[in-house]
């Protein structure tokens, strides 16, 4: 197998800046809501986001230096003046709009105007809240790094959240928010969006129950071609691997449909999510 292989000690920042951006995705958006010392207020969006813990609650964002020409963001700049924001997650009826506030626009122009966003005044800090957005976190900034002095640099805003807001249109019926229905979009490389609610797909955690793992599977299906290492790690995904009482049960029960081409119908088992059937199948005649 074949690499590109980068020295990141000997390439210009605006090309690890396109790798980062298309490898590590789909990323989700922070937009940040900051106001300056004069109270005037921005609104920008930062895909160099996420959470990094419950307890305390913290959330991190990074406003990077401009590669073209090292200057700062207004976002970190305000922070550095008012250190508060809104951090308001991006749902697809609001993507349009968000790109637009995403402009180069000079210093005190209200993005919230320029991108017809809705101010909303927030419950903990000064910084208004987006109120089309479906999450908004009120955010205390607890401290600043600065990782570099060149353009793209990033600066982690560390953010501990003291209030959060949940539009009920998002919830279900357990109060809890639902992915379809909150219908994110996440940044992708480019000027590629993703929309999460259209490629949603569920796993079952493992500790629901401990899997045997691949590396417990009988080698005629490990060293066999006709598997992808996803469909193994399905298979791999049971508690235990069936005896021959279980291939019995499962040949008494299903002889039928076992006339179906047997890998063709192991694949089947594995994309309905039954890696049980799938292995009882398998093992019913080795190849």
């Amino acid at each position: 197998m074949k690499y590109k292989h980068i020295d990141t000690s000997n390439v210009d920042a605006k090309v690890i800046q396109s790798i980062f951006s298309s490898a590590i995705a789909p990323r989700p958006i922070a937009f940040a809501s900051t106001i300056d010392s004069q109270g005037n207020a921005n609104l920008s969006p930062f895909s160099y986001f996420n959470a990094f813990g419950a307890n305390p609650p913290i959330l991190i964002f990074s406003p990077a230096r401009r590669g073209r020409d090292n200057t700062t963001k207004h976002t970190f700049d305000n922070i550095n003046e008012v250190p508060e924001v809104v951090i308001n997650v991006v749902d697809f009826s609001m993507v349009e709009q968000m790109n637009l506030s995403s402009g180069e626009y000079a210093k005190g122009v209200d993005e919230f105007a320029k991108a017809g966003f809705t101010t909303i005044a927030s419950e903990t800090i000064r910084p208004f809240r987006v109120k089309e957005s479906p999450v908004q976190f009120e955010c205390v900034v607890k401290q600043v790094i600065e990782t570099g002095t060149q353009g793209g640099a990033g600066n982690l805003v560390i953010c501990h959240v003291t209030r959060i807001h949940i539009k009920e249109s998002v919830l279900d019926m357990q109060g809890n928010i639902d992915s379809s229905l909150i219908d994110l979009v996440g940044r992708m490389g480019g000027e590629e969006y993703v929309r999460t609610n259209q490629a949603l797909f569920t796993l079952p955690k493992p500790t629901h129950a401990l899997g045997i793992g691949i590396d417990s599977l009988p080698s005629f299906i490990t060293d066999s071609d006709l598997f992808t290492g996803r469909q193994l790690a399905r298979l791999g995904s049971v508690d235990r691997l069936p005896n021959q009482v279980d291939v019995e049960l499962f040949t008494k029960v299903n002889g039928k449909i076992m006339e179906i081409s047997r890998i063709n119908l192991v694949k089947i088992y594995i994309e309905m999510n039954r890696p049980w059937d799938a292995l009882c199948l398998l093992l019913s005649k080795k190849d």
